[in-house]
């Protein structure tokens, strides 16, 4: 097999599902950025001929060792899974005359280049302004219409995002911003390759008004959010959109609360997102990659691109994709980046699979109610001791991802708007027999845990609720305690 470097930083799916998938079409070598994920070591070390860490570099020096390792073992090819990664590898395969994201990767990253370029093609964005200095928020407020969304230009998972009405909010906002945004650096949350624009760099954008009724009408019992994700993989310059996956409704600001595939739309409104995803894609004119394209839904039709990124959806979108259509995503990119022949769909998959569930899902564990208010209590996470049979409908499975999930008995994080996904306790893949069932099971999840959490802690003799802990801060999910025998409940 040919050897493919595996660049590892956080982020991206999880080891234990991502490695043997790559390893099934390459010999996987492994350069760590970030402590590595050792309580699932079991399940992906084996497929692995070789595992080095390294401590993460800036600029060109961090271009230099992902080309040094990847001439050191031969490599056909060089990817990774972080968001945070993407833009080094991409420069690194040029170098190495590699397949890759390519040159123009930094407008599949950074959002104000990302909405400059789709502004000039005429692909339809919510207006916005690059904050850089306290004049441009005064620019903002004088051409935009409030409130105004701050986003840091490099985050990821909703981090450093606040909603402001007016300038003194946004200033205030953006310190605070920033403060997060170097606080997740620290935790290796941070881009890799610039980590000084990572935490400074932000833009103020238009809050356009999703209307998810005016997609899935309104006979539902249970709320679709209102933008989806296009799934897809660039491949020598031409873009292949896959599948859609849809979202529950999220929290404030705009926090992801659960990933859902299939989506509940008719066929023709799944094609009139997809060709609003490829003019998105094609006017990054990237390479070789992954993409993710966040696409807002609005009344009488409207659409507007929310981002895209170089990389496959996070948390565990391709197994959502895999268990459902039937595609494996990762399979497909390491195939095409050692130039091997690659089956695409010709149009992107509207149905699932018969062979597979009727539905998969990706359930982020938070410590606020359906409307976003934080817990006013904050009991232990434990997974093991939630009783999942009472929460959950008949035929349902949930597995808990061990690699995004705090240790049992660890306090749940208190959840902040600005912090964003910082705050997850923990990760659930969720199967069902179809979209509306999972919907559903996920709504009472979120609407039930509390008091689920709280009753298992009473039942092991914790009897105190937990006041004043809400500043636990989130524990390195490197630091986890292997619950194999207790990950999975079939309900």
């Amino acid at each position: 097999m040919t050897p493919i470097l595996f660049v590892y930083a956080k982020g991206g799916p999880p080891l234990e599902y991502a490695i043997p998938r790559i390893a099934a079409h390459a010999e996987v070598h492994v350069l760590a950025l970030a402590p590595l994920p050792e309580v699932t070591a079991p399940t992906w070390r084996p497929s692995c001929a070789s595992v080095t860490e390294e401590a993460p570099r800036e600029g060109d020096a961090l271009v230099e060792l992902i080309c040094e390792h990847a001439e050191l073992v031969g490599a056909g090819a060089v990817t990774t899974l972080s968001e945070y990664a993407v833009v080094a590898v991409a420069h690194a395969c040029r170098r190495l005359g590699l397949a890759g994201a390519g040159g123009n990767v930094e407008a599949a990253r950074d959002k104000r280049l990302m909405r400059h370029r789709w502004h000039q093609a005429g692909v339809p964005v919510p207006g916005f302004q690059p904050v850089r200095e306290a004049a441009d928020i005064d620019a903002a407020f004088d051409r935009l219409r409030p409130p105004l969304l701050l986003k840091a230009a490099w985050s990821a998972g909703s981090t450093a995002h606040v909603r402001v009405e007016d300038r003194t909010q946004a200033e205030r906002a953006w310190q605070l911003g920033r403060d997060v945004m170097a606080a997740s650096a620290t935790e290796g949350y941070a881009e890799l390759h610039s980590a000084r624009d990572g935490v400074s760099d932000f833009l103020l954008e238009e809050i356009v008004t999703g209307r998810a009724d005016a997609w899935f009408g309104t006979d539902s019992k249970h709320a679709w959010g209102d933008y989806v994700s296009v799934e897809g993989i660039v491949a020598d310059g031409v873009y292949h959109p896959l599948c859609l996956t849809g979202r529950m409704p999220t929290i404030p600001p705009f926090t992801e609360r659960a990933g859902i595939a299939p989506v509940a739309l008719p066929q023709a409104a799944q094609r009139r997102i997809e060709e609003v995803s490829r003019a998105a894609v094609d006017a990054l004119n990237l390479d070789t990659c992954a993409t993710h394209t966040e696409i807002k839904l609005g009344a009488d039709g409207e659409m507007w691109v929310i981002e895209t990124a170089a990389r496959f959806g996070g948390v565990m979108t391709t197994r959502q994709v895999e268990a459902v259509y039937g595609l494996d995503m990762l399979g497909m990119l390491v195939r095409q980046l050692l130039g091997e022949p690659v089956r695409y769909p010709e149009w992107m998959l509207t149905e699932g699979t018969s062979e597979g569930p009727g539905a998969a899902g990706s359930l982020v564990v938070l410590a606020a109610d359906p409307e976003g208010r934080p817990w006013r209590d904050l009991p232990p996470w434990n997974f093991a001791a939630v009783d999942w049979h009472e929460l959950l409908g008949e035929g349902t499975r949930i597995e808990l991802v061990r690699e995004a999930a705090l240790p049992d008995g660890t306090p749940m994080p208190a959840y902040t708007e600005a912090g964003g996904a910082n705050a997850m306790a923990a990760l659930c893949f969720l199967t069902a027999d179809s979209e509306q069932t999972l919907l559903a099971d996920c709504e009472h999840v979120i609407a039930a845990l509390p008091r689920a959490l709280a009753d298992a802690a009473a039942r092991a003799g914790e009897d105190e609720a937990f006041p004043g802990q809400g500043t636990t801060d989130r524990t390195d999910r490197t630091d986890r305690t292997d619950r194999t025998d207790d990950a999975e409940a079939d309900v």
